[in-house]
């Protein structure tokens, strides 16, 4: 009996991939990924990275898609990952690019993908939203044969004119969230957004055996968002011991939910703290977890103070990606609770230190502290981002809205 061969999957057409990707148009995205080479695109489910590709690859018609999300195709490689070669090798004509969405589902097949890259040169664009099943398993992420690029939210910059801060604040940013009609829609996305994540990234993926206590750490990591980590007490809180909250942690940030900003090294005084603290990747996502999408953030409340940090940190996050910076972040908090909301060392010689205010009316009296702090570290600029309309000086203290420090940081 001869053995049926498998047909591969069909070549994109530009009319799809043009009308797959027509809202996309409206937000030019600034992940930029070269095309010189095989890359990986990481980032979030929902962030974007399948209508990124299909628009940078819009008018190549020599381009393989593989999508790992897709049940069949699933089944068929997760049986025989040897199916990847015979569909490249039978594909007409010859592929330039094989676009493979979702590449964590099947880390296996990133052995036959390098062999590929080799002998055929045939370059490979791999998604995920999730690195933890190729950090543990056989995978070396192609030997540096692929660069890696990640993707988030939507920024200001991508925006444009129709950013509006509070929305941002309250809902996030992520693409379906921009484009939706009303409140009521977002929260619902949102919700949805949770229980995909729970099920597809945690439950299907067996990255967590009990879901239950990972469910509880979720609610109360998310309320502890941008404070310093202590595991302790989240465990406590969350009805978990401290070691499996760092097992936790580490399981959010190998499916990209959020990173660390850990605090400043060079001693100042002594007196430094060393823990880290935690940014969930999107503002709504984060209010999604800890169930308060129906709690308005008014303006001048402590909640806006926090939102609006939060919100600055993760934007500066993601554009010194997007341009490919190599600026360090971190931030400084002494034992007297004298702290430094963001600083950012552009060099080794060159540190901005940086405090974030949601007010239209900066308080000078608040920043003495900073500003002997900053200058014990040896700080080039005390910046304050605030929501004020003008820049302005005052001594040593520059006071700058904080589109203008972003523009001028990686603008």
């Amino acid at each position: 009996m001869v053995a049926r061969r498998e047909k591969p999957p069909v070549f994109s057409h530009c009319t799809h991939a043009i009308n797959s990707v027509k809202i996309w148009h409206m937000y030019p995205r600034s992940c930029n990924p070269l095309t010189s080479r095989s890359f990986f695109l990481f980032g979030p489910r929902a962030t974007g990275k399948s209508s990124l590709l299909k628009e940078r690859f819009a008018q190549n018609s020599r381009v393989l898609w593989i999508n790992l999300l897709n049940s069949e195709t699933y089944r068929k490689l997760l049986a025989r990952p040897e199916l990847l070669k015979e569909w490249t090798a039978s594909a007409h004509p010859e592929p330039e690019w094989v676009v493979c969405d979702e590449i964590q589902k099947i880390p296996a097949l990133l052995d036959l993908i390098h062999d590929i890259i080799e002998e055929r040169k045939i370059k490979f664009a791999l998604t995920g939203s999730s690195a933890r099943k190729l950090k543990k398993g056989a995978a070396n992420l192609l030997g540096g044969r692929a660069l890696v690029n990640h993707l988030f939210p939507l920024t200001v910059q991508e925006l444009g004119k129709d950013f509006n801060l509070k929305a941002a604040l309250q809902f996030g940013t992520l693409p379906e969230i921009i484009t939706s009609q009303t409140d009521l829609e977002r929260k619902e996305i949102l919700r949805a957004y949770v229980g995909t994540y729970l099920r597809e990234e945690i439950k299907e993926e067996q990255i967590i055996r009990q879901l239950d206590p990972f469910v509880r750490f979720l609610e109360v990591a998310a309320q502890q968002n941008s404070e310093i980590t202590n595991a302790t007490k989240i465990g406590r809180d969350s009805q978990t011991d401290a070691k499996t909250i760092i097992r936790y942690f580490e399981v959010l940030q190998d499916t990209l939910m959020g990173f660390f900003l850990d605090s400043y090294q060079k001693s100042v005084r002594k007196v430094q703290t060393g823990k880290a603290k935690f940014y969930w990747f999107d503002l709504g996502v984060k209010r999604a977890l800890e169930g308060t999408l129906d709690n308005e953030i008014l303006e001048g409340s402590s909640d806006f103070g926090r939102a609006f940090e939060h919100f600055f940190i993760a934007e500066a996050y993601r554009m010194a990606h997007y341009t490919r910076k190599e600026d360090k972040f971190s931030y400084l908090r002494t034992k007297d609770d004298v702290e430094i909301d963001l600083v950012i060392e552009r060099s080794k010689k060159e540190l901005w230190a940086i405090e974030i205010k949601s007010s239209q009316n900066v308080a000078l009296e608040k920043l003495a502290a900073p500003l002997k702090l900053a200058e014990d570290m040896g700080a080039k600029r005390l910046i304050v981002a605030s929501r004020e309309t003008r820049p302005r000086k005052i001594g040593k203290i520059e006071i700058l809205p904080w589109q203008d420090l972003l523009q001028e940081l990686y603008g």
